[in-house]
């Protein structure tokens, strides 16, 4: 039985008051069974850190550098996220790779560095609307997983948590149907027991696509979502624990 991960994504929104406030509220707030993650801006991680160190929620970062250290100005390195306590850090999400132009070979470099400091990287994996609309979902999530297999092996993803984000769904309040995720997640599960029935089993596979508290249950009731990689509700304490409570 796989543990259900419900994981906040704050991007890069609110000030140090309002996220010691939705930090605040989230640590006196139910829970429900699952586990719980929140990934602030960088600048906000230590003073988060601290804020849950003690508690079981844990701290996640939204990037992280593909190399150790040395003169990569604006980086942030996986010792550093470390530091301030992290045990989680995206890499390869949407905006990552759609915006600033994140490669394949790239958010892989990015998910080898973070496994090498001891951190779980959220892999994210999805396919814009174009790309859904040519029926080309499953090559693209093939390929993006391929990139991390090629570089890190397969017995890597045994030590990640996926998360299938569909672009399209992404702050456009348009969700994917359950059966839609459903589909791509049994995809991805079917693709990794080709390489490994252990790690298929037990790899945490998210569904990252305008999640909130209305669709949260039917969405998390198919057989291979195992949580949440939340945006804008996580946001709001109250929207954030009730997905939560619908594991």
């Amino acid at each position: 039985m796989r543990d259900s991960l419900i994981a906040g994504n704050w991007k890069m929104n609110g000030d140090l008051a309002s996220a010691t406030a939705l930090v605040d509220a989230i640590l006196a707030g139910d829970r429900g069974a699952a586990e719980v993650a929140v990934c602030p801006p960088a600048v906000f991680l230590m003073k988060i850190g601290g804020m849950l160190d003690g508690s079981d929620v844990a701290l996640g970062a939204q990037n992280v550098c593909d190399r150790e250290s040395g003169a990569y100005t604006g980086e942030i390195s996986a010792a550093m996220l470390k530091e301030c306590g992290c045990r989680y850090v995206i890499v390869g999400h949407s905006e990552r790779r759609t915006l600033y132009g994140e490669s394949d070979a790239l958010v892989s470099a990015r998910f080898a560095m973070a496994l090498q400091a001891g951190l779980t990287p959220i892999l994210c994996v999805g396919e814009t609307l174009d790309e859904r609309e040519q029926g080309v979902t499953e090559s693209v999530v093939a390929r993006q997983l391929d990139a991390v297999v090629e570089r890190c092996g397969g017995d890597s993803l045994g030590a990640a948590v996926i998360a299938y984000e569909p672009v399209w769904a992404i702050g456009t309040g348009k969700v994917a149907t359950p059966e839609q995720a459903q589909a791509v997640h049994g995809f991805v599960r079917e693709r990794l027991a080709a390489l490994d029935a252990d790690v298929a089993a037990r790899v945490r596979i998210l569904y990252g696509g305008s999640m909130n508290p209305g669709n949260a249950a039917e969405l998390l009731a198919q057989a291979d979502i195992d949580g949440g990689l939340i945006g804008g509700a996580s946001l709001k304490a109250a929207d954030f624990l009730a997905i939560a409570q619908s594991v």
